[in-house]
């Protein structure tokens, strides 16, 4: 490994205001957080950076994992030398030495961020190129599509000499923009939608509705394992609030409104969670929901269920379709999850005609039937248990005080 150490880029978005520390401590805490398996690491910051010093750690499982940290906008594997030239062709000469393929063009695009260093961005491409041409006879310039260009960035501290640049996650860093609670089922989508509200700053706790004894433990360590998978892109420990959910669907069953069942239990789920978010101090509540994927998720349907609560619904997937969310759930890593053939709460009571333009007045007056339906709610929330949950510790319980969400 010719590389020393990994310059990782925060990038304007999280720079602007004055809220620029604040977000440039949240990336630090972040990154050490996500890279504390690799003792040997040591870290220096930098006006929308952080320079990793790899210290003869291996650079690609740092790599994997500095790919999913949100707000990273890309990073790369430097050598760092001294702001004098010769120490900076030196270090050209080592990078273009080091690649696993002698290329047949390259070029120089040398960056002089740090004003009193001698020579100026024009010089350095010319005075590094010039130097790495007289050490490889074969090698020619093409400054509109080289094979590698060789990247030569001087700040105050150092130059850095790579020619890697990749990738991070974007986004902004985890927990920056608040709380929300998440409605996770065991479906494709929810998972996504998680992923998405994280990767805008948002910090999420989980939402899990359930129908013992009509779901099965299998339905249960489902939803677990996607509320680990997301734990693990935040970079913390997430919490799961698992709601009892029977009692509450069994009677609006026995209301006899079925066009209407799904609107009634997914406006149910949304006062539930509307008070956990409050006893958690979550300013929203994300869900899956993609525009007229199913019967709920029409405008209208929506429009109704969403006056169930007065926290900003977040609805990263609306506009989406079906296979690009399948192809995100893929890249992610919940897919395989997702897609296991255990039913959650909302599957079983499926209507056969769910209305698609529900009616707010009638929906209302239907839950105004209901007499025991707000002590029934209190209940559930009462009733939840909480689990805290981390990419590789075991889950521990505490009882607390789709996309079937259809």
């Amino acid at each position: 490994m010719i590389y020393d150490k990994v310059i990782v880029r925060y990038g304007d978005l999280v720079m602007k205001g004055r809220n620029r520390n604040q977000f440039e401590k949240r990336m630090q805490q972040q990154i050490k957080r996500a890279l504390k398996s690799f003792a040997a690491l040591t870290y220096a910051k930098s006006f929308g950076r952080m320079t990793i010093s790899l210290n003869g750690e291996s650079f690609e499982p740092i790599a994997e994992r500095l790919k999913d940290v949100f707000g990273i906008i890309s990073f790369s594997p430097v050598i760092q030398a001294e702001n004098e030239l010769e120490n900076i062709q030196a270090a050209a000469l080592q990078v273009m030495k080091g690649l696993e393929k002698e290329p047949a063009t390259f070029k120089v695009n040398a960056k002089r961020a740090w004003k009193p260093f001698a020579h100026s961005s024009q010089e350095m491409n010319h005075l590094v190129g010039s130097h790495v041409l007289r050490a490889f006879a074969d090698l020619k310039v093409d400054v509109r599509k080289p094979e590698v260009e060789l990247r030569v960035d001087t700040y105050e501290e150092g130059t850095f000499v790579y020619n890697t640049v990749i990738p991070g996650a974007g986004g902004f860093p985890f927990g920056s923009n608040g709380k929300a609670m998440l409605l996770l089922s065991g479906g494709i989508d929810s998972p996504v939608a998680g992923w998405m509200a994280m990767r805008k700053g948002l910090e999420l706790e989980a939402v899990h509705f359930h129908s013992y004894p009509f779901t099965s433990d299998q339905a249960k360590e489902k939803v677990i394992d996607l509320a680990r998978r997301l734990s693990y892109y935040a970079g913390a420990p997430l919490k799961l609030h698992l709601v009892p959910f029977t009692d509450i669907q069994t009677r609006l069953v026995q209301a006899k409104q079925d066009s209407m069942m799904i609107t009634l239990m997914r406006r149910a789920m949304l006062r539930i969670t509307e008070q956990l978010a409050v006893r958690s101090g979550a300013g929203g509540i994300v869900t899956g929901e993609s525009l007229g994927q199913v019967a709920s998720q029409t405008l209208s349907s929506m429009n109704v269920i969403g006056r169930a609560t007065v926290l900003p619904l977040l609805k990263p997937l609306i506009m989406m379709d079906k296979q690009e969310i399948i192809n995100e759930a893929v890249r992610i890593g919940t897919f395989e999850t997702s897609i296991l053939p255990y039913e959650d709460c909302c599957t079983l009571f499926l209507p056969k005609s769910p209305t698609t333009n529900p009616n707010l007045n009638v929906v209302e007056r239907a839950e105004s039937y209901i007499s025991e339906l707000e002590q029934m709610l209190l209940e559930a929330v009462e009733r939840t248990e909480v689990m805290e949950l981390t990419p590789e510790a075991q889950p521990e319980e505490e009882p607390a005080g789709e996309d079937r969400w259809f």
